[in-house]
């Protein structure tokens, strides 16, 4: 059997540490936080679960809240340049956190998946 890059890079408790650096890093952007609701559980859950499927987990995301249409469930937000930069510095900074747990392809495949759809979300 395959072994997916959810199982290489260490099931869910890499995306559960991934997502929550990332939400430390929303909780601190003045562009980014007004974006997101006060509470960040459901937020967090709710990247932690996409994550983890995209990635070749636990299907949860889809169970939970169907195909994840991206674009259509941010659509109502304003994500300009300057949000989708913000947005990106923070995974990345996530991302750079984690690094000692990945080896470089790993962290280049998750890098430029993040890039694309940071780019994919713009829509000002």
């Amino acid at each position: 059997m395959e072994t997916t890059f959810y199982d290489a890079v260490g099931g869910d408790s890499f995306f559960e540490r991934l997502v929550d650096e990332f939400y430390d890093a929303v909780e601190r952007d003045e562009l980014l936080r007004p974006m997101y609701p006060e509470d960040l559980t459901e937020s967090r859950r709710h990247l932690t679960t996409f994550l983890i499927q995209y990635w070749g987990g636990p299907r949860t995301y889809m169970e939970e809240r169907g195909h994840p249409r991206l674009r259509l469930r941010h659509a109502p937000f304003r994500i300009t340049r300057g949000a989708r930069d913000s947005w990106l510095a923070a995974m990345n900074s996530a991302l750079a956190n984690g690094r000692h747990s990945l080896n470089d392809e790993q962290f280049e495949e998750l890098s430029s998946y993040f890039e694309m759809a940071a780019n994919q979300m713009r829509n000002v």
